[in-house]
Protein backbone atom coordinates (compact mmCIF):
# COMPACT_ATOMS: atom_id res chain seq x y z
CA UNK A 1 0.00 0.00 0.00
CA UNK A 2 1.36 3.53 -0.72
CA UNK A 3 2.07 6.06 1.47
CA UNK A 4 -0.95 8.06 0.05
CA UNK A 5 -3.23 5.10 0.50
CA UNK A 6 -2.46 4.42 3.86
CA UNK A 7 -2.53 8.36 5.09
CA UNK A 8 -5.95 7.79 3.18
CA UNK A 9 -7.47 5.18 5.72
CA UNK A 10 -7.07 7.21 8.48
CA UNK A 11 -9.83 9.62 9.81
CA UNK A 12 -8.25 12.81 10.63
CA UNK A 13 -9.61 14.50 14.22
CA UNK A 14 -8.84 17.89 14.94
CA UNK A 15 -6.88 19.03 18.26
CA UNK A 16 -9.77 22.17 19.53
CA UNK A 17 -8.68 24.88 22.48
CA UNK A 18 -12.17 26.04 22.31
CA UNK A 19 -15.15 24.05 23.30
CA UNK A 20 -17.71 23.31 21.50
CA UNK A 21 -21.30 24.63 21.91
CA UNK A 22 -23.25 21.33 21.80
CA UNK A 23 -26.75 23.02 23.39
CA UNK A 24 -26.96 26.24 21.02
CA UNK A 25 -29.31 24.17 18.88
CA UNK A 26 -31.81 23.36 21.56
CA UNK A 27 -31.52 27.02 23.28
CA UNK A 28 -32.47 28.91 20.08
CA UNK A 29 -36.09 31.14 20.38
CA UNK A 30 -38.71 28.56 19.36
CA UNK A 31 -37.13 26.23 21.04
CA UNK A 32 -40.80 23.99 21.58
CA UNK A 33 -41.35 24.01 17.77
CA UNK A 34 -38.23 23.20 17.56
CA UNK A 35 -37.32 20.63 19.56
CA UNK A 36 -40.44 18.83 18.77
CA UNK A 37 -39.07 18.81 15.04
CA UNK A 38 -35.85 17.62 15.90
CA UNK A 39 -37.65 14.90 17.92
CA UNK A 40 -39.91 13.95 14.56
CA UNK A 41 -36.98 14.70 12.39
CA UNK A 42 -34.82 11.72 14.50
CA UNK A 43 -38.15 9.55 14.98
CA UNK A 44 -38.39 9.59 11.06
CA UNK A 45 -34.79 8.73 10.09
CA UNK A 46 -35.25 6.05 12.15
CA UNK A 47 -38.22 4.15 10.76
CA UNK A 48 -36.70 4.59 6.65
CA UNK A 49 -36.99 8.40 5.69
CA UNK A 50 -33.83 9.85 5.62
CA UNK A 51 -33.58 13.79 6.68
CA UNK A 52 -29.93 14.32 4.53
CA UNK A 53 -28.41 13.82 1.06
CA UNK A 54 -27.17 10.65 0.26
CA UNK A 55 -23.72 10.65 1.21
CA UNK A 56 -23.57 13.55 3.45
CA UNK A 57 -22.56 11.53 6.86
CA UNK A 58 -21.24 13.26 9.69
CA UNK A 59 -17.71 12.81 10.97
CA UNK A 60 -18.07 11.54 14.68
CA UNK A 61 -15.60 11.84 17.22
CA UNK A 62 -13.02 9.05 18.54
CA UNK A 63 -15.63 6.38 20.49
CA UNK A 64 -19.39 8.37 21.43
CA UNK A 65 -19.02 11.62 23.38
CA UNK A 66 -20.33 12.47 27.22
CA UNK A 67 -22.50 15.85 26.04
CA UNK A 68 -25.33 17.72 27.74
CA UNK A 69 -28.19 15.95 26.50
CA UNK A 70 -32.01 16.78 27.01
CA UNK A 71 -34.77 14.43 27.94
CA UNK A 72 -35.83 13.76 24.49
CA UNK A 73 -32.50 12.98 23.23
CA UNK A 74 -32.16 10.49 25.46
CA UNK A 75 -35.67 9.18 24.74
CA UNK A 76 -34.18 9.18 21.59
CA UNK A 77 -31.15 7.18 22.35
CA UNK A 78 -32.93 4.92 24.15
CA UNK A 79 -35.07 4.04 20.60
CA UNK A 80 -31.94 3.71 18.93
CA UNK A 81 -30.17 1.22 20.97
CA UNK A 82 -30.55 -1.39 18.27
CA UNK A 83 -29.68 0.38 15.17
CA UNK A 84 -25.79 0.85 14.70
CA UNK A 85 -24.11 4.09 16.02
CA UNK A 86 -23.48 6.95 12.25
CA UNK A 87 -20.08 7.86 14.23
CA UNK A 88 -18.69 4.71 13.85
CA UNK A 89 -20.03 3.74 10.58
CA UNK A 90 -18.91 7.12 9.31
CA UNK A 91 -15.36 6.28 10.28
CA UNK A 92 -14.52 3.02 9.02
CA UNK A 93 -12.82 2.62 5.98
CA UNK A 94 -13.91 2.56 2.48
CA UNK A 95 -13.49 -0.54 2.06
CA UNK A 96 -15.18 -2.26 4.99
CA UNK A 97 -18.62 -0.22 4.84
CA UNK A 98 -20.10 -3.72 3.95
CA UNK A 99 -18.79 -5.55 6.88
CA UNK A 100 -20.26 -2.71 9.25
CA UNK A 101 -23.53 -2.06 7.57
CA UNK A 102 -27.09 -3.02 8.63
CA UNK A 103 -27.07 -5.88 6.61
CA UNK A 104 -24.20 -7.43 7.63
CA UNK A 105 -25.17 -7.48 11.00
CA UNK A 106 -25.51 -10.43 13.06
CA UNK A 107 -29.05 -12.58 12.11
CA UNK A 108 -29.57 -10.78 8.89
CA UNK A 109 -28.73 -13.56 7.19
CA UNK A 110 -32.06 -15.28 8.46
CA UNK A 111 -34.33 -12.65 7.20
CA UNK A 112 -34.31 -9.05 7.67
CA UNK A 113 -36.59 -8.62 11.01
CA UNK A 114 -39.86 -7.09 11.42
CA UNK A 115 -39.68 -3.29 11.86
CA UNK A 116 -41.50 -1.89 15.11
CA UNK A 117 -44.09 0.52 14.23
CA UNK A 118 -43.39 4.00 14.56
CA UNK A 119 -44.31 6.37 17.89
CA UNK A 120 -47.65 7.34 18.33
CA UNK A 121 -48.95 11.30 17.54
CA UNK A 122 -49.11 11.14 21.05
CA UNK A 123 -45.46 10.11 22.08
CA UNK A 124 -43.88 12.82 19.45
CA UNK A 125 -46.15 15.39 21.21
CA UNK A 126 -44.80 14.15 24.84
CA UNK A 127 -41.30 13.94 24.13
CA UNK A 128 -41.36 17.70 22.25
CA UNK A 129 -42.95 19.18 25.48
CA UNK A 130 -40.54 17.74 27.80
CA UNK A 131 -38.83 21.26 29.21
CA UNK A 132 -34.93 20.91 28.76
CA UNK A 133 -32.88 19.84 31.72
CA UNK A 134 -30.64 22.51 33.56
CA UNK A 135 -26.77 22.53 32.78
CA UNK A 136 -25.66 22.12 36.77
CA UNK A 137 -28.02 18.76 36.43
CA UNK A 138 -26.35 17.21 33.52
CA UNK A 139 -24.04 14.53 34.91
CA UNK A 140 -20.73 14.94 32.85
CA UNK A 141 -16.81 13.33 32.79
CA UNK A 142 -14.69 15.19 34.93
CA UNK A 143 -11.92 16.58 33.46
CA UNK A 144 -8.91 18.99 34.71
CA UNK A 145 -9.51 22.87 33.55
CA UNK A 146 -5.70 23.89 34.62
CA UNK A 147 -2.98 22.52 36.51
CA UNK A 148 -1.22 24.20 38.58
CA UNK A 149 2.84 23.60 39.54
CA UNK A 150 3.13 22.41 43.24
CA UNK A 151 6.52 20.96 43.74
CA UNK A 152 9.96 19.95 42.00
CA UNK A 153 11.34 16.60 43.05
CA UNK A 154 15.08 16.93 42.93
CA UNK A 155 16.94 13.75 41.70
CA UNK A 156 20.32 14.63 40.81
CA UNK A 157 19.96 13.10 37.23
CA UNK A 158 18.19 12.07 34.43
CA UNK A 159 14.87 11.06 35.28
CA UNK A 160 14.30 8.06 32.86
CA UNK A 161 10.86 6.69 34.39
CA UNK A 162 8.25 8.13 37.19
CA UNK A 163 5.28 6.63 38.93
CA UNK A 164 2.83 7.86 41.32
CA UNK A 165 0.62 5.76 43.66
CA UNK A 166 -3.14 7.43 44.56
CA UNK A 167 -3.36 5.66 47.73
CA UNK A 168 -0.25 6.87 49.72
CA UNK A 169 0.51 9.93 47.32
CA UNK A 170 4.62 8.05 47.01
CA UNK A 171 6.54 9.24 43.91
CA UNK A 172 9.16 6.72 42.81
CA UNK A 173 11.71 8.89 40.47
CA UNK A 174 14.39 6.21 38.54
CA UNK A 175 17.50 6.71 36.51
CA UNK A 176 20.81 5.60 36.55
CA UNK A 177 22.40 3.90 39.80
CA UNK A 178 19.21 4.43 42.39
CA UNK A 179 15.45 5.12 42.99
CA UNK A 180 14.44 7.58 44.64
CA UNK A 181 11.10 7.46 47.28
CA UNK A 182 9.10 10.73 47.50
CA UNK A 183 6.32 10.94 50.05
CA UNK A 184 3.08 13.03 49.99
CA UNK A 185 4.95 16.53 51.78
CA UNK A 186 7.30 16.57 49.42
CA UNK A 187 5.05 17.17 46.05
CA UNK A 188 4.06 20.28 47.79
CA UNK A 189 7.90 21.39 48.22
CA UNK A 190 11.00 22.64 46.30
CA UNK A 191 13.75 21.43 48.16
CA UNK A 192 12.59 18.43 50.43
CA UNK A 193 14.98 15.42 50.90
CA UNK A 194 13.28 11.98 49.45
CA UNK A 195 11.90 9.60 51.74
CA UNK A 196 14.66 6.91 50.37
CA UNK A 197 16.89 5.71 47.86
CA UNK A 198 17.31 2.70 46.87
CA UNK A 199 20.92 2.08 45.42
CA UNK A 200 21.14 -0.91 43.28
CA UNK A 201 24.26 -3.32 43.83
CA UNK A 202 25.32 -2.64 40.18
CA UNK A 203 26.07 1.14 40.14
CA UNK A 204 25.52 0.59 35.96
CA UNK A 205 22.13 -0.28 36.39
CA UNK A 206 20.04 2.45 34.39
CA UNK A 207 16.62 1.88 35.38
CA UNK A 208 14.52 3.23 31.71
CA UNK A 209 10.92 1.87 32.49
CA UNK A 210 9.02 1.45 35.61
CA UNK A 211 4.88 0.22 36.05
CA UNK A 212 3.31 0.12 39.22
CA UNK A 213 0.80 -3.08 39.89
CA UNK A 214 -2.82 -2.21 39.73
CA UNK A 215 -2.89 -2.60 43.42
CA UNK A 216 -0.01 -0.15 43.64
CA UNK A 217 1.43 -2.20 46.27
CA UNK A 218 4.37 -3.72 43.87
CA UNK A 219 6.67 -2.39 41.49
CA UNK A 220 8.62 -3.43 38.54
CA UNK A 221 11.84 -1.88 36.62
CA UNK A 222 13.71 -2.51 33.64
CA UNK A 223 16.42 -0.89 31.90
CA UNK A 224 20.55 -1.51 31.39
CA UNK A 225 20.35 -4.85 33.35
CA UNK A 226 19.82 -8.56 32.86
CA UNK A 227 17.09 -8.60 35.42
CA UNK A 228 13.86 -7.19 35.90
CA UNK A 229 13.38 -6.09 39.86
CA UNK A 230 10.49 -6.60 41.55
CA UNK A 231 9.61 -4.34 44.49
CA UNK A 232 7.35 -4.81 47.61
CA UNK A 233 6.35 -0.78 47.81
CA UNK A 234 4.80 -1.29 51.69
CA UNK A 235 5.31 -0.86 54.39
CA UNK A 236 8.70 0.06 53.41
CA UNK A 237 10.38 -0.51 49.52
CA UNK A 238 12.64 -3.51 49.08
CA UNK A 239 13.32 -6.14 46.56
CA UNK A 240 10.94 -8.96 46.23
CA UNK A 241 12.65 -10.93 43.17
CA UNK A 242 14.68 -10.60 40.78
CA UNK A 243 14.25 -11.97 37.14
CA UNK A 244 16.64 -12.84 34.60
CA UNK A 245 15.85 -11.42 31.21
CA UNK A 246 17.68 -12.50 28.31
CA UNK A 247 18.32 -9.46 26.84
CA UNK A 248 20.61 -6.35 28.05
CA UNK A 249 18.24 -3.79 27.98
CA UNK A 250 14.76 -3.68 28.39
CA UNK A 251 13.12 -0.52 26.66
CA UNK A 252 9.87 -1.29 27.73
CA UNK A 253 7.63 -2.75 30.17
CA UNK A 254 3.77 -3.51 30.25
CA UNK A 255 1.58 -4.94 33.40
CA UNK A 256 -2.05 -7.08 32.12
CA UNK A 257 -4.69 -5.47 34.49
CA UNK A 258 -5.22 -8.54 36.42
CA UNK A 259 -1.38 -8.37 37.23
CA UNK A 260 -0.61 -12.25 36.40
CA UNK A 261 1.25 -11.27 32.69
CA UNK A 262 4.28 -9.14 32.64
CA UNK A 263 5.72 -8.13 29.23
CA UNK A 264 9.69 -6.57 28.71
CA UNK A 265 10.82 -5.33 25.60
CA UNK A 266 14.24 -6.25 24.08
CA UNK A 267 15.37 -5.46 20.88
CA UNK A 268 14.04 -8.40 18.81
CA UNK A 269 12.30 -10.16 21.33
CA UNK A 270 9.77 -9.43 24.23
CA UNK A 271 9.66 -11.61 27.63
CA UNK A 272 6.31 -13.47 29.07
CA UNK A 273 6.53 -13.28 32.41
CA UNK A 274 4.35 -14.86 34.93
CA UNK A 275 4.15 -12.61 37.76
CA UNK A 276 2.87 -14.64 40.41
CA UNK A 277 5.05 -17.97 40.03
CA UNK A 278 8.52 -15.48 38.73
CA UNK A 279 9.04 -17.47 35.67
CA UNK A 280 9.41 -16.68 32.11
CA UNK A 281 6.61 -17.92 29.67
CA UNK A 282 7.98 -17.22 26.13
CA UNK A 283 10.53 -15.25 24.96
CA UNK A 284 8.57 -13.90 21.64
CA UNK A 285 10.56 -12.90 18.80
CA UNK A 286 9.00 -9.41 16.99
CA UNK A 287 10.76 -7.43 14.51
CA UNK A 288 14.00 -6.39 15.40
CA UNK A 289 13.76 -2.85 15.27
CA UNK A 290 9.60 -2.79 15.94
CA UNK A 291 10.16 -3.31 19.50
CA UNK A 292 10.67 -0.17 20.99
CA UNK A 293 7.58 0.03 22.89
CA UNK A 294 5.39 -2.66 24.39
CA UNK A 295 1.58 -2.83 26.00
CA UNK A 296 -0.89 -4.94 26.57
CA UNK A 297 -4.66 -4.78 26.15
CA UNK A 298 -7.00 -7.94 26.84
CA UNK A 299 -5.71 -11.10 25.01
CA UNK A 300 -3.42 -9.13 22.31
CA UNK A 301 -0.21 -7.33 22.92
CA UNK A 302 1.23 -5.02 20.56
CA UNK A 303 4.54 -3.70 19.79
CA UNK A 304 6.33 -0.78 18.00
CA UNK A 305 9.43 1.17 17.19
CA UNK A 306 11.87 2.35 14.32
CA UNK A 307 10.56 0.25 11.40
CA UNK A 308 7.64 2.56 11.88
CA UNK A 309 5.12 -0.40 12.10
CA UNK A 310 2.83 -0.99 15.24
CA UNK A 311 2.10 -4.54 15.56
CA UNK A 312 -1.14 -6.48 17.63
CA UNK A 313 -0.25 -10.56 18.56
CA UNK A 314 -2.43 -12.85 20.54
CA UNK A 315 -1.43 -13.83 24.10
CA UNK A 316 -2.51 -17.38 23.46
CA UNK A 317 -1.90 -18.48 20.14
CA UNK A 318 1.11 -15.74 20.05
CA UNK A 319 0.51 -15.21 16.06
CA UNK A 320 0.63 -11.76 14.57
CA UNK A 321 -3.19 -10.48 14.11
CA UNK A 322 -2.47 -6.95 12.72
CA UNK A 323 0.17 -4.78 11.00
CA UNK A 324 -0.41 -1.22 10.67
CA UNK A 325 2.39 0.80 8.36
CA UNK A 326 2.22 4.20 10.10
CA UNK A 327 5.59 5.46 7.97
CA UNK A 328 6.81 7.14 11.06
CA UNK A 329 8.80 5.97 14.08
CA UNK A 330 6.71 4.81 17.32
CA UNK A 331 7.63 6.56 20.39
CA UNK A 332 5.51 5.55 22.67
CA UNK A 333 1.75 2.99 23.23
CA UNK A 334 -0.66 2.85 25.85
CA UNK A 335 -4.43 1.73 26.05
CA UNK A 336 -7.43 3.60 27.75
CA UNK A 337 -9.25 2.08 31.17
CA UNK A 338 -11.68 0.45 29.05
CA UNK A 339 -8.33 -1.19 26.76
CA UNK A 340 -10.46 -0.81 23.43
CA UNK A 341 -8.31 1.84 22.02
CA UNK A 342 -4.80 2.44 21.93
CA UNK A 343 -2.89 5.13 21.05
CA UNK A 344 0.57 5.42 19.88
CA UNK A 345 2.52 8.46 19.95
CA UNK A 346 4.86 9.11 16.60
CA UNK A 347 7.95 10.98 15.91
CA UNK A 348 6.14 13.57 14.06
CA UNK A 349 4.15 13.71 16.73
CA UNK A 350 0.66 12.88 15.68
CA UNK A 351 -1.25 10.67 18.18
CA UNK A 352 -2.74 7.34 16.04
CA UNK A 353 -6.30 5.71 17.58
CA UNK A 354 -6.83 2.53 16.69
CA UNK A 355 -9.58 -0.12 18.35
CA UNK A 356 -8.20 -3.17 19.45
CA UNK A 357 -11.01 -5.69 17.75
CA UNK A 358 -12.49 -3.37 14.62
CA UNK A 359 -11.05 -1.96 11.38
CA UNK A 360 -10.96 1.39 13.02
CA UNK A 361 -8.43 3.76 12.96
CA UNK A 362 -7.54 7.45 13.41
CA UNK A 363 -4.80 10.67 13.50
CA UNK A 364 -4.87 13.26 15.44
CA UNK A 365 -2.44 15.48 14.04
CA UNK A 366 0.09 18.26 15.76
CA UNK A 367 2.43 18.81 13.25
CA UNK A 368 5.77 18.84 15.03
CA UNK A 369 9.12 16.86 15.01
CA UNK A 370 10.10 15.60 18.13
CA UNK A 371 12.70 13.12 20.18
CA UNK A 372 10.47 12.40 23.37
CA UNK A 373 7.18 11.18 23.05
CA UNK A 374 5.09 10.00 26.20
CA UNK A 375 1.15 8.80 26.68
CA UNK A 376 -0.77 8.38 29.97
CA UNK A 377 -4.72 7.91 29.80
CA UNK A 378 -6.15 9.20 32.95
CA UNK A 379 -7.95 6.33 35.28
CA UNK A 380 -11.21 8.06 34.67
CA UNK A 381 -10.83 7.95 30.69
CA UNK A 382 -12.19 11.48 30.28
CA UNK A 383 -8.72 13.04 29.30
CA UNK A 384 -5.06 11.21 28.68
CA UNK A 385 -1.50 13.60 28.94
CA UNK A 386 0.87 13.50 26.09
CA UNK A 387 4.16 15.23 26.24
CA UNK A 388 5.99 16.24 23.19
CA UNK A 389 9.71 17.07 24.20
CA UNK A 390 9.28 20.37 26.34
CA UNK A 391 5.38 20.84 25.98
CA UNK A 392 2.59 19.14 28.09
CA UNK A 393 -0.86 18.54 26.48
CA UNK A 394 -4.28 17.33 28.56
CA UNK A 395 -6.55 16.52 26.03
CA UNK A 396 -9.94 15.31 26.59
CA UNK A 397 -11.59 12.36 25.42
CA UNK A 398 -13.07 11.47 22.99
CA UNK A 399 -13.28 14.93 21.81
CA UNK A 400 -9.59 16.21 21.67
CA UNK A 401 -10.76 19.27 23.14
CA UNK A 402 -7.22 20.70 24.74
CA UNK A 403 -8.11 21.28 28.55
CA UNK A 404 -4.52 23.04 28.92
CA UNK A 405 -1.06 23.21 27.68
CA UNK A 406 2.33 23.82 29.75
CA UNK A 407 6.05 24.95 28.75
CA UNK A 408 8.89 23.14 30.73
CA UNK A 409 12.59 24.36 30.94
CA UNK A 410 14.00 20.89 29.71
CA UNK A 411 13.22 17.94 27.86
CA UNK A 412 10.38 15.58 29.67
CA UNK A 413 11.14 12.21 28.99
CA UNK A 414 8.65 10.68 31.41
CA UNK A 415 5.14 11.01 33.15
CA UNK A 416 2.49 9.57 35.11
CA UNK A 417 -0.79 10.51 36.15
CA UNK A 418 -2.10 9.28 40.01
CA UNK A 419 -4.96 6.91 39.35
CA UNK A 420 -6.96 9.01 41.66
CA UNK A 421 -6.56 12.24 38.66
CA UNK A 422 -5.00 14.28 41.47
CA UNK A 423 -1.57 14.65 40.23
CA UNK A 424 0.28 14.67 37.28
CA UNK A 425 4.12 14.26 37.36
CA UNK A 426 6.86 14.78 34.34
CA UNK A 427 10.31 13.45 34.53
CA UNK A 428 13.53 15.07 32.80
CA UNK A 429 16.75 16.38 32.86
CA UNK A 430 17.77 16.27 36.87
CA UNK A 431 14.57 16.23 38.70
CA UNK A 432 10.65 15.39 38.32
CA UNK A 433 8.15 18.37 38.12
CA UNK A 434 4.83 17.89 40.53
CA UNK A 435 1.61 19.51 39.03
CA UNK A 436 -1.68 19.53 40.61
CA UNK A 437 -4.50 18.63 38.33
CA UNK A 438 -7.57 21.46 38.87
CA UNK A 439 -11.41 20.69 38.28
Amino acid sequence: MSREKEEASFSILRIYDEPEDRRSEFESPGISSQRELQVRSHLDSLYGMPQRPPGALQRGPVYPAMSPLTPQQWALQTLDRSEPQTSWLSEAEPGEAAEFSPSGLPGSEFGQPCPSPPPSEEVCSFLGAIPPVADEVVVRQRTPRESWKVGKLRHGKKVYAVAISSSTHHVYTCGHGYIKVWDESALHAWNKAPQAQLNFQDHQNCVLTCKLFPDEQSLITGGLSRTLTLWDLAPTPRIRAQLASTGPMCYSLAISSNAQICLACFKGFVEIWDLQNQILIRKHEVPEYGSRCVDIAGNKFWTGGEDTSLYSWDLRSYQKLQQHNLHHEILSITHDPSEEWMLVGLRTSDVIILHTHRKEKFKAVIHKYIHHHNIKFASCGSYFVTTLDESIHCLAAPSLQRLFQVEEATEILCCDVSSDNQYLVTGSKNSATVYQLLY
